[in-house]
């Protein structure tokens, strides 16, 4: 590949966390990464090399659409997703500091950090050049990790680390993705400025507001083309989509949180919308989250 390439793939981090002088299920109002000032968010956002493009609340949970993907941020857990060139674990010792510092929490309860085969992974910054070398900075991060390698190695795969461990907290929520590459050419033309006046517009002619038609979208189209989106639902459920439409390295992302019951549903929506070539499927998280 030479000339405009952009790594559309993400890297995924999810932080949870407890505290060691705190019943987890009598939290004290310290007990809240919300409490964190957004104006450090955005400092430790600055390490990974992307910016703060549109923020909201809601009573769970605040949200922030990225220049290179999104952020959540809940009472006990993050999750941060990054594409591009960014440096994703970098934020991750200074997050401890500040959930320590500002939120009482002392403990790491579970780490779950996942990506796809990059495309082209010489364009990386260091530590995301190998998966080898990213588990190197995660192990120095923490302890009891285990590292996993799924699907084959020589043409596409999927890489996890996360601790290998019992969480104290009562987690409960599961996620879900979805990775789709060579999606329709005809869908990717809409998010691009010359054919789309808005991210609304983007959302609306995509039919991206029809998959969980009770959100609150937050969206952002990009100069000259590209698209992402947070969604906020009820209870603390979310959402995010981010697409890369350029036709040699295609690719769209989606990912929820919402109670496993509805994933047959939800994936058939999504794949439809964006009726790609090939998509891959993940879950991952604590014990089955309970049906609203």
């Amino acid at each position: 590949m030479t000339g405009h390439f952009f790594e559309g793939a993400e890297k995924l981090l999810e932080l949870w966390f407890t505290s060691s002088t705190t019943d987890s299920n009598n939290p004290t109002p310290q007990n809240d990464l919300r409490n964190i000032p957004r104006d450090l968010m955005e400092e430790v956002l600055d390490l990974v090399n992307c910016k703060v493009l549109r923020y909201a609340q809601s009573d769970t949970t605040d949200t922030y659409v990225l220049s290179e993907s999104s952020m959540f941020v809940f009472r006990t857990h993050l999750v941060l997703k990054t594409c591009g060139e960014t440096t994703l674990l970098h934020a991750i010792q200074p997050l401890l500091g500040l959930a320590r510092d500002y939120c009482g929490f002392d403990v790491v309860d579970q780490v779950y950090y996942s990506r796809r085969k990059f495309l082209r992974p010489e364009l990386q910054k260091a530590p995301h050049t190998s998966f080898d070398h990213e588990v190197a900075y995660l192990d120095s991060c923490f302890e009891g990790g285990s590292a996993y390698v799924l699907g084959r190695t020589n043409v596409d795969c999927w890489y996890l680390y996360t601790l290998d461990k019992s969480c104290v907290g009562t987690k409960s929520t599961q996620t879900l993705e979805v990775i789709m590459t060579d999606p329709d050419p005809n869908i990717m033309k809409i998010f691009y400025q010359e054919n789309t006046s808005s991210a609304t517009e983007a959302t609306q002619k995509a039919g991206i507001d029809k998959i969980f038609p009770n959100a609150k979208i937050f969206d952002y189209l990009f100069d000259p083309c590209g698209y992402s989106m947070n969604g906020l639902l009820p209870d603390g459920y979310y959402f995010t989509i981010h697409i890369t439409p350029e036709p040699d390295f295609s690719y769209v992302s989606f990912e929820t949180n919402v109670p496993y019951h509805q994933y047959n549903e939800i994936i058939d929506k999504v794949v439809k919308i964006f009726n790609p070539g090939k998509f891959t499927t993940t879950i991952f998280g604590g014990k089955p989250s309970p049906g609203k």
